[in-house]
């Protein structure tokens, strides 16, 4: 039986792109490079690419790019996508949970919740982390992602604030419970894929508190970590995470 992110995303490479949440690509991007300090040399590896937005527009600034993901009509888009604005970028099919990268990357990025968070157990996402230190290089190696905000969901309702950010046509969540011994957020979401059919996904997603976070990326032998409030499209070391923030930006250095 597939996940819910594996239906999701087998044919909804089109409506995706038109989500909310994937507007901020061009400012995104430009923090990574300003993380980077613009160093064209330097190898990125972009797990989750999803339909590429982060590994077309870095390629397009010229980076070295390799964007992975495990849904094949999500990479048949991105292709797509780098041929039509006629950049370059290595896109692979591979699960995040079983990569074998290793010491290959100057910089990993996993954007919008890249398959970090979405799997069904803790080991699994562990495994993510693990598998996207691996391929970074042991020497000042760099580490960039986004994920749910534990904090955000003791203050506030999830499908509340899902529900502000809808626009027409764009996934609607009916129902959310958040679990406060686990800090997984359960949902019912129907989406219209890009056939036009119908979907009921029983959606299970994890939120991270950042003691968490910090703990995890020790382990893996990170030795400078840094976690921000991550805004769509503007990602700063000025902004300071809060009970406000839906996502949760972090930053972590070899």
């Amino acid at each position: 039986m597939k996940q819910w992110y594996e239906a999701l995303f087998e044919n909804y490479a089109n409506k995706y792109e038109k989500e909310v949440f994937t507007k901020g690509t061009k400012g995104e991007c430009d923090f990574i490079e300003k993380e980077i300090k613009y160093n064209k040399d330097l190898r990125i590896l972009d797990i989750g690419c999803g339909t590429g937005r982060h590994s077309i527009e870095l390629a397009k600034r010229g980076y070295p790019v390799t964007g992975i993901d495990l849904s094949e009509s999500m990479l048949k888009k991105a292709e797509e996508n780098a041929k039509r604005e006629n950049v370059k970028v290595t896109f692979e099919n591979h699960d995040a949970r079983k990569l074998s990268f290793k010491s290959e990357f100057d910089l990993t990025i996993m954007m919008c919740e890249g398959g970090f968070s979405l799997m069904e157990t803790d080991e699994m996402n562990f495994k993510i982390l693990e598998n996207a230190s691996n391929a970074l290089k042991q020497k000042k190696g760099k580490l960039i992602f986004t994920t749910l905000n534990g904090l955000f969901p003791l203050f506030h309702s999830v499908k509340d604030f899902i529900d502000s950010k809808k626009e027409e046509g764009n996934a609607e969540c009916t129902e959310s419970t958040f679990d406060l011994m686990t800090f997984r957020e359960h949902n019912v979401t129907n989406v219209v894929d890009d056939d036009g059919n119908e979907k009921e996904l029983h959606c299970n997603e994890r939120y991270y508190v950042p003691s968490e976070i910090t703990w995890m990326l020790k382990s893996l032998r990170f030795t400078k970590i840094d976690i921000f409030g991550a805004k769509l499209g503007a990602f700063s070391r000025n902004d300071p995470l809060t009970t406000e923030d839906f996502e949760m930006l972090i930053i972590a250095e070899k």
